[in-house]
């Protein structure tokens, strides 16, 4: 069980630590922010009975400048530790989480109603992320760039430049609550292979599995300072945070608080992932079989709360018919319920989060959508629906709803597909879609059409692997990350230029 053994020092009775300077501290703050279990609803203090709810304690702003002066000082060290050490301790730490897969997982499923079978997939893809990166991070920084100057036009050879990838300093993370571990991980492992320190501000929800998961790398023996974690509130220390000023760079996966950040972060440079409506375009020649399994794959697994989920699809008036009737038949073979029983719908995440979606499914239905089974909805957990008929007008159309609702428009032309995808309206629509199709001609015509970071042929959207390049575009993102994109963002060229003297003859 979380919260026993080895985990237990990340503990003071019901309440969370964060983890600053190599230790697990209780802030001097007597705030502490409940973490809601999506399933019940209810709240229980002590974690050894059942991880329903727990207290974690809210950062101060004074305990946050400590963090952030351990994070430079430490930095200056760590910059200079040989790149084979880095990575080593690197993969000390991912077979560390991959061994503690199990209770990391409870959390995922207690905070984050993450189906069990999915919450282990997580962390054991998490440890396989920060080895591929300790691998590809010496690879990368191993290798430095020589130039000569008589290679650029009017120049003699007087001049060696010899570049190196340098690390940038203190880099903040802000991963969000539905991979709160991998996403985590996704920016810690590139920042500590490029000798950045690294202070960690994870979601409140999905909150508790990310100081586990910060607790692995501490008992691989990191370095003290290189590695924290500050909890609370984005809405009370996030401000304080990303405008602080021992932050250079910041990467954040999540919402339009990012768009927030952006604004104010100043020089400061950033890698962003914001989400997006994430479009399916479903031409006439496509195998319908293979499209309404990549929809439910797409649309509803982890109940749609991914960025990456199809939330619209698009399909030829001709096709939809039978591509609807076959989405229908696979919608009514998914179990729906608790995710410690590896029900294909969970609950999401919030009230708030339910509430919103009702607010959609109302829209759409007093606008005429033609429901494809019965809204049914119990606290937190909502049933799959599929929404047909979905016309621009409705708020389903354009607002990505994280959660098990998708809404079908039927379109008469790829053009009629290609515009709701670009739609300059909605500037989220940006992040990842899918086509299917046979025609493989037509496929590559309609990705360069559509204005998004991904295009996936034939296959609904996904995020992995891990080291492909990943990115929106719009309001969807800024930057690309996949291992090699971030371990590069990360760090920044330094330049030495070695001036030789002007020969005072020529030579024979």
């Amino acid at each position: 069980m979380a919260g026993t053994g080895l985990f237990a020092e990340i503990l003071d009775g019901d309440v969370y630590k964060y983890y600053a300077d190599g230790e697990w501290k209780k802030s001097s703050s007597a705030k502490t922010v409940a973490i809601i279990n999506p399933t019940t609803r209810k709240t229980q203090y002590k974690v050894q009975v059942k991880l329903l709810m727990v207290l974690k304690i809210a950062c101060t702003q004074e305990e946050v400048n400590k963090v952030m002066e351990s994070a430079k000082t430490a930095q200056k060290s760590w910059a200079k530790t040989p790149l084979w050490k880095r990575a080593e301790l690197l993969h000390k730490a991912a077979a560390i989480l991959k061994e503690h897969k199990a209770p990391i997982a409870e959390c995922l499923v207690k905070e984050i109603a993450k189906p069990a079978k999915d919450a282990v997939t997580e962390v054991v893809r998490s440890g396989d992320l920060v080895s591929y990166t300790a691998e590809e991070g010496v690879r990368i920084l191993g290798e430095g760039k020589f130039l000569v100057s008589d290679s650029f036009p009017g120049n003699e050879r007087t001049k060696y430049c010899l570049t190196s990838k340098i690390p940038l300093g203190v880099i903040l993370a802000i991963p969000p609550f539905n991979y709160p571990v991998n996403l985590a991980v996704s920016k810690i492992a590139p920042a500590l292979i490029a000798g950045n320190s690294l202070v960690l501000k994870p979601p409140t929800q999905g909150a508790v599995s990310a100081l586990h998961m910060v607790h692995c790398f501490h008992l691989a023996g990191f370095p003290k300072g290189i590695i924290s974690c500050v909890t609370g509130k984005g809405s009370e220390i996030g401000d304080f945070l990303t405008m602080h000023p021992g932050v250079n760079c910041i990467s954040f996966t999540g919402g339009d608080t990012g768009i927030a950040i952006s604004k104010k972060a100043g020089m400061v440079p950033l890698q962003m992932e914001l989400g997006g409506k994430d479009a399916c375009i479903v031409l006439e020649d496509a195998d319908l079989d293979l499209v309404a399994a990549n929809i439910i794959k797409g649309g509803f697994s982890y109940s749609g709360q991914r960025c990456t989920a199809v939330k619209v699809v698009l399909v030829m008036e001709s096709v939809a018919d039978v591509l609807v009737d076959k989405v229908k038949a696979k919608i009514a073979k998914l179990t729906v319920g608790p995710p410690e029983d590896d029900c294909d719908i969970t609950p999401v995440v919030s009230e708030s989060s339910a509430n919103f979606i009702e607010g959609l499914v109302k829209d759409a239905k007093e606008k005429g959508a033609t429901f494809c089974q019965e809204y049914k909805r119990d606290g937190n957990l909502i049933w799959p629906l599929l929404l047909d008929n979905v016309r621009p007008d409705m708020r389903i159309a354009w607002e990505e709803p994280f959660g098990p609702v998708l809404p079908v428009i039927r379109i008469n032309s790829i053009e009629e597909g290609i515009h709701h995808c670009n739609a300059s309206n909605f500037v989220h629509a940006t992040l990842q879609g899918c086509v299917f199709t046979k025609d493989v001609n037509k496929a590559i015509l309609i990705s360069d059409a559509m204005e998004t970071g991904t295009v996936q042929i034939n296959s609904a959207p996904a995020r992995g692997p891990d080291h492909f390049p990943f990115q929106g575009l719009k309001d969807s993102g800024i930057g690309s990350q996949g291992v090699t994109n971030s371990i590069n963002m990360m760090t920044k060229i330094k330049s030495t230029v070695i001036n030789l003297p002007t020969p005072s003859y020529t030579m024979g």
